[in-house]
């Protein structure tokens, strides 16, 4: 099922024009308005409405609209890693408006999610390693990966694209200074010494640091966010904390909008849906 989002600029105008043109594609939601489902898409969940298994010349499609602003959060600060963990990936860009500011976002993500798999990563490993760790990373606290989705999800994702991943990222490893990229080995090594650890750390999303403080400030000391991510960076554990830390993130944000997707799918398309993403899972154990 190909799988589509629209960032737009005014949620209420987009779905008023889609309700007038596809107003089958929505729920028993559809009856509240443009307006209450905009309310429904910005306030809940990760800040998409999705409309799933929607046929579309001869094909089966899904689609969540998002709003640009909401859009700059999470590829900035990974609000909710949704949209910004799908774009860790390779994507085709259909349309995109001349947008400095969002081709800006668009690659500080990728930059943050090569800093935050280096501090995941032992000092040195091969390219395929680091990709498997980003993308990964929007799955890290997925409840759907214990039930309904592929358990070989990430490696069907990176094993097919590893040039598409290298050209996404290579630029990025190419200039990064924290890392010596060895791209005719297929090599990668970084610096995990307290001092370049702390580097990285303060090189993540404003909101994953904050996360991190959170699991590690002792209550009552409220020591400010510099001051954690030093001592997090002398923590032999240091990986294992960003990993905890972007678990939650994810854990969330994923609990949250699939709560919210039964109610804009419909209980026929969730249960529809839902059983062909279990069918996928079984399918992959037994070939395991």
């Amino acid at each position: 099922m190909l799988d589509f989002v629209f960032a737009v600029d005014d949620p209420v105008t987009w779905h008023t024009m889609n309700m007038m043109q596809n107003r089958s594609h929505y729920s028993v939601l559809k009856y509240l308005g443009p307006k209450r489902i905009s309310n429904i898409q910005n306030k809940y969940g990760a800040g998409v409405y999705y409309n799933t298994l929607v046929p579309c010349d001869g094909k089966v499609i899904k689609y969540g609209v998002v709003s640009i602003d909401s859009l700059y959060e999470d590829l900035l600060h990974w609000r909710t890693l949704y949209i910004a963990g799908r774009l860790h990936k390779p994507v085709k860009i259909l349309v995109q408006k001349e947008n400095g500011r969002l081709r800006t976002a668009l690659i500080t993500n990728l930059k943050s999610a090569v800093i935050a798999s280096f501090l995941m990563l032992p000092e040195s490993f091969s390219e395929e390693e680091l990709y498997l760790q980003i993308a990964g990373l929007s799955y890290s606290g997925d409840f759907r990966m214990i039930i309904g989705e592929d358990k070989a999800k990430v490696m069907n994702i990176v094993g097919p694209n590893m040039e598409h991943f290298q050209k996404l990222y290579i630029d990025i490893l190419q200039e990064c200074p924290q890392a010596v990229y060895k791209q005719a080995q297929g090599k990668i090594e970084v610096d995990k010494s307290p001092e370049g650890q702390f580097l990285q750390l303060m090189s993540l999303p404003k909101h994953l640091q904050q996360t991190i403080t959170g699991l590690v400030d002792q209550p009552g000391r409220n020591r400010d966010v510099e001051e954690v991510l030093l001592t997090v960076a002398q923590d032999p554990d240091c990986g294992a904390v960003v990993q905890q830390a972007i678990f939650g993130i994810v854990k969330s944000s994923s609990l949250s909008q699939s709560a919210k997707g039964i109610v804009t799918a419909g209980l026929k398309k969730t249960f529809s849906y839902s059983a062909k993403k279990l069918f996928k899972m079984m399918r992959s154990l037994r070939k395991q």
